[in-house]
């Protein structure tokens, strides 16, 4: 998403745990070390944009963590909390610090990130997809108290996206089911339609086309970037 809007000549300033990814990052963007569960380190973030750019027109609500892969009642307590914090704890204190800088400006664009799990849930994968519904009803919410203001919101939900997260996720599914990888691969492919991952770059554009004026009637949408799921618990 930073690079697609980079490309199309959007300041970048990116939030994220991983130190050494954000010094991977072009030099002309902004950075930040940021646990977004953490609401004073959201909140000086947001106090450190204003000051720097009076402002932020577009807000990609990203961060997630997959949680554990296991059945709801082998999840313990704690790694079910961890997973709702980042995703969904993160996404609303993320909200609740932008909104002052949007609403100042009378203008705005919110894009979160769900997922299909958060449209059809996900078995063995509770923590996720009950974070993932909730990003759908904050985001629901978020628009209806916005849109007076300006501001749209919408979210993205996401297939299996082909990276380094997903190739985790695969690798754990595969062992709790007893499976090789390349079967829950195709399990997830065979599950949608046009049977394929997504593409990062395919996501972004779906972000990039949102914050566009050619969207500016478009919020409080749940829009899947998926390649049609036809089953989400694809049986292998």
């Amino acid at each position: 998403m930073a690079e697609a809007f980079a490309d199309a000549g959007a300041q970048v300033w990116v939030a994220d745990m991983d130190r050494a990814a954000l010094q991977g990052c072009p030099e002309a963007w902004r950075k930040t070390v940021l646990d977004v569960s953490d609401e004073a380190g959201v909140a000086s973030l947001f106090a450190e944009v204003g000051e720097a750019w009076g402002g932020v027109d577009t807000l990609c609500i990203n961060a997630g963590i997959a949680g554990p892969t296991a059945s709801v009642e082998a999840v313990a307590l704690e790694d079910w909390r961890a997973c709702l914090a980042v995703g969904l704890d993160g996404a609303f204190l993320t909200a609740k610090h932008a909104i002052p800088l949007m609403k100042a400006q009378g203008a705005g664009v919110m894009v979160l990130t769900s997922s299909t799990a958060g449209q059809y849930g996900y078995p063995n994968r509770s923590p996720y997809a009950a974070a993932k519904w909730g990003v759908i009803g904050l985001m629901k919410t978020l628009a209806m108290e916005l849109g007076p203001h300006g501001i749209r919101v919408n979210a993205i939900c996401p297939g299996a996206v082909e990276g380094p997260r997903m190739e985790g996720v695969l690798a754990r599914e595969a062992a709790a089911k007893g499976m090789t990888r390349d079967q829950v691969y195709d399990g997830y492919a065979s599950g949608t339609s046009m049977g394929r991952f997504v593409e990062a770059e395919d996501v972004a554009g779906m972000a990039l086309f949102l914050a566009s004026d050619a969207a500016r009637l478009v919020s409080g949408q749940v829009i899947a970037v998926d390649g049609h799921t036809v089953n989400p618990d694809p049986k292998i």
